[in-house]
């Protein structure tokens, strides 16, 4: 017997009426839930990690692609290519449907993550640099674990919250140093991505529990492409385009990698270790940005860098020790 199916399937009861004994239970076994075994723990830490460091490159990648696109063609363009790819998967393996009962869930997943997340960072980095845009990425982890919270009924440890604080904090401090210790009106379009975002990711390791990660992700996609067709079609009669190597190969990463790919491993890792402790691997999000964006767009970090990973290293550690 599956182990998800127990709670949902009736047991039976066999009755002896000639005898008058009493009901004796239907001898199947059960099969008991066990915890994760550290393998398993070691194997969706690894998957959450690749998320990461997928996701690390999207705003170096965004930049690239806003060298040939507007930011409306670049969102929507790389929404539909995303989901003709989770489309094409979904009907090569003849996935089903999901219930209609996780539709709701999924239109969370897509408008936060496939298209509130990547409009609203799109129009931020117009202005802002890639380092100070990083601090929406320094505050997701913590925004995620309490929407988490909030949905799920999780309640982390002290010690949990602790770390995840000061980790946050580092993070902030960082990225804020990096950007002159100055506020732009960009702020705005980050602050509204990151609770979106944080959303769209909790619901979606919500829906990671009770189907596959992939699928999550690209049922949403497929969702938003009514959406995102006809909008790139607009955003592209309006908007001059310019292809050149870095647009085309940042347009890809961010459609392919940061939209599909990341997301998979990404909902598959919440999925095994619990959505809180997955969040916090993203505060390492934001140093790995920044080492992309040295070696990709030419920027320099300070020498505070390797301090700020030093304490958020730390702090990751804490946080996947403590009891979730």
């Amino acid at each position: 017997m599956r182990t998800e199916n127990s709670a949902t399937t009736a047991t039976g009861i066999a009755v002896d009426a000639s005898a008058g004994t009493a009901p004796r239970p239907d001898p199947t076994p059960v099969t008991p839930v066990t915890p994760l075994t550290a393998k398993a723990t070691r194997g969706g830490t690894v998957l959450a990690a690749l998320g990461v460091t997928a996701f690390s490159l999207t705003f170096p990648a965004t930049a690239w692609g806003l060298e040939g696109f507007g930011p409306w063609s670049l969102v929507t363009v790389r929404s539909v290519l995303a989901a003709l790819i989770a489309g094409s998967c979904l009907l090569a393996l003849r996935v089903a449907i999901p219930e209609r009962r996780h539709w709701a869930g999924l239109a969370v997943v897509g408008a936060g993550v496939v298209l509130g997340f990547p409009l609203l960072t799109t129009l931020a980095l117009e202005t802002a640099t890639t380092a100070h845009s990083a601090v929406v990425v320094g505050l997701l982890p913590l925004t995620t674990a309490l929407l988490s919270a909030l949905r799920t009924g999780a309640r982390p440890s002290r010690s949990f919250w602790t770390a995840a604080c000061a980790g946050a904090a580092a993070v902030i401090a960082f990225t804020v140093q990096q950007s002159g210790g100055t506020l732009t009106t960009a702020d705005l379009y980050l602050f509204g991505a990151l609770l979106v975002c944080a959303a769209g990711y909790t619901e979606g390791g919500r829906l990671a529990r009770v189907m596959p990660g992939w699928q999550v992700i690209a049922w949403a996609l497929v969702m938003c492409l009514p959406l995102a067709a006809p909008g790139a079609l607009v955003a592209l009669s309006h908007e001059p385009v310019h292809l050149t190597g870095h647009a085309v190969a940042g347009l890809l990463w961010v459609a392919a990698g940061s939209q599909f790919v990341g997301l998979v491993v990404w909902y598959r890792g919440m999925a095994v270790i619990g959505i809180p402790k997955a969040s916090q691997l993203q505060l390492a999000q934001p140093l790995l940005t920044l080492v992309w964006s040295v070696f990709l767009l030419g920027e320099h970090l300070s020498p505070a860098a390797p301090l700020t990973a030093a304490a958020v290293l730390v702090c990751i550690a804490v946080t996947q020790r403590s009891r979730g």
